[in-house]
């Protein structure tokens, strides 16, 4: 026995149907958030005036306040966009990304160490005074790869090139070091370093991915700046 429905009694044009301008009135919208819209390089200007106005705590000894306080507010807003922004995230690595990271790193760095261990080692001294050996691998580790690759690399890296963010990278580092290594042929000598390193770090992001760019830092920081130290 069929159940007549009372719609089956309406006019044909008397039906309900479904609202299917209710449907077009909904409108997704991403929400933006104000760490996701600001221009990143403001982050680069306030740091590095920072690291300008700290530089009296170079006089006092302690060099290693400055470098934290400074890689503590690049990181601190490349974790603010990671968290509340559209900042890249380090996602779930395949182990041949990795494996690159650590290649390129090798690349870069043995070369240098090969041929200029003296070298390396005195512009060690230089960029970290009268830091002890487990203090300077805590920041060659950990504090330096982790600021720098969560900003430029994660953060600053979103809408520029791989050579405009070396290049920036690169002005901020001198910035930063320039107090320290301004005796004699250092500071062009290390910016050329530094801006060879900066390129392959942002080649690897964009290769690679981010991980891959933070482990080819360490590898890098590592060779360069602890193992010439441990050959004296």
């Amino acid at each position: 026995m069929m159940v007549e429905r009372d719609d089956d009694r309406l006019p044909e044009d008397a039906r309900a149907t479904p609202n299917d301008d209710a449907s077009d009135d909904l409108v997704y919208r991403r929400v933006v958030t104000r760490g996701a819209s600001s221009d990143p390089l403001f982050g680069v200007l306030l740091s590095g005036a920072i690291s300008i106005g700290l530089i009296p705590l170079i006089g006092a000894g302690t060099s290693d306040m400055r470098y934290t306080i400074t890689w503590g507010l690049l990181a601190g807003f490349g974790v603010l966009a990671w968290l509340l922004g559209d900042s890249a995230r380090i996602a779930e690595e395949q182990p041949e990304n990795l494996a690159w990271g650590l290649v390129f790193g090798l690349v870069v760095s043995m070369p240098l160490l090969a041929f200029g261990v003296d070298q390396l080692e005195e512009a060690t001294r230089l960029l970290f005074p009268q830091m002890a050996s487990g203090t300077l691998l805590a920041y060659l580790v950990f504090v330096m790869p982790l600021a720098e690759t969560l900003f430029f690399r994660g953060l600053l890296q979103q809408g520029r090139t791989f050579w405009q963010v070396s290049l920036i990278a690169t002005a901020w580092q001198l910035v930063l070091f320039f107090p320290l290594i301004n005796i004699g042929p250092y500071p062009l000598l290390i910016g050329v370093a530094l801006l060879m390193a900066n390129a392959m770090y942002s080649y690897v992001r964009e290769r690679n991915g981010l991980a891959a760019a933070w482990l080819c830092q360490i590898t890098v920081n590592v060779v360069l700046f602890f193992l010439p130290l441990t050959s004296v």
